[in-house]
Parts: structure tokens; C-alpha cells; sequence
């Protein structure tokens, strides 16, 4: 790919390969979190975003994590994360518990509905997953299109600032 490209109009800017091959990232990550999202809110009756706590969640186990924690993972607010926790809680996903470092703190864990719900969802999700992520893709480029996909993330997270 040639880096060095000068861009001086829009059309330029518009073909430039490394803006293209980012965009149909971008695109391509949109396209499929709309598929997928879609069949776990059709499917499991639940979002995306809360699967993904879920899972967070699930990988955590006890004692469970800070709403902090949960903030940081899903590069949210700490007022986002505690509404959607909110809700989760609501649903009976989630259950806030005492943290046992910090009478004050709490921390956040999965309920045994909140645990089936996530085992469900995540078969939705690895069928889909594999459906429209991994077949459309040749074969001896899989495993290397997955590394270079978590390097590409890693790099991405370490640059985030923590919060505070």
C-alpha cells in the first residue's frame, strides 16, 4: 500500500487505499454488529451491548466486577455503565452485591438468570459469528485475519486513556 500518497483533491482522498481498506473495517464491523445484534435482540431478547456485559461478566466470575470495571471494558461512561447496569438489574440479569475490599464499594455480578441468558445468547451469537464472519473468509486466511484482529484491538485499548 502505497503510504506516501499525496492527497490533494476529494476523489484522492475518497481512493486513498489505506482510507478504503479502513473504511470497509468500519463498515463491515457496522454491517455485521447490525446482523448480529439484531439476532440476539430477536433471539434472546436482549442487546448487544448487554451481551457483552454478560459476558464480561461471566469471564470475571466472583466476586464480580466494579462498575468501574465494567466502564473500562466497554469504553463507557461510569453514568452508562451504572444505567445499563440499572436496567440489567431490572431484568434480572445482573445483582449488585458488597465488594469484600470496600464496605462503600459494589460490585457487579451475574444472577443464574443472567448466567443462562449468556450461555443462550452466545450460541445465537457463535452460529452468526460463524455464518457471516468466519465462512465468507478463505480458509488459510482465518487465523491469521483473528490474530491480527486482537493485535489491531490491544493496540486500539492501549492508547485509550484508563479512567479515572
Amino acid at each position: 500500500m502505497d503510504e506516501e500518497a499525496e492527497i490533494r483533491t476529494a476523489k484522492e482522498a475518497a481512493d486513498h487505499e489505506l482510507i478504503l481498506a479502513f473504511g470497509r473495517l468500519q463498515g463491515a464491523a457496522n454491517r455485521l454488529e447490525y446482523i448480529l445484534g439484531r439476532a440476539l435482540e430477536v433471539e434472546c431478547g436482549i442487546s448487544h451491548l448487554v451481551f457483552e456485559v454478560l459476558l464480561i461478566l461471566g469471564r470475571a466470575s466472583e466476586p464480580g466486577l466494579s462498575m468501574r470495571a465494567v466502564a473500562q471494558e466497554q469504553v463507557l461512561t461510569t453514568g452508562g455503565a451504572t444505567r445499563l447496569v440499572d436496567r440489567m438489574e431490572t431484568a434480572g440479569l445482573v445483582r449488585r452485591v458488597e465488594s469484600p475490599g470496600d464496605r462503600r464499594g459494589k460490585l457487579v455480578r451475574l444472577t443464574p438468570l443472567g448466567e443462562e441468558t449468556a450461555v443462550r445468547a452466545a450460541k445465537v451469537h457463535l452460529e452468526n459469528i460463524k455464518r457471516y464472519f468466519v465462512e465468507p473468509l478463505p480458509v488459510a486466511d482465518r487465523q491469521r485475519f483473528a490474530e491480527d484482529l486482537r493485535i489491531l484491538s490491544h493496540t486500539a485499548r492501549d492508547v485509550l486513556p484508563r479512567l479515572p
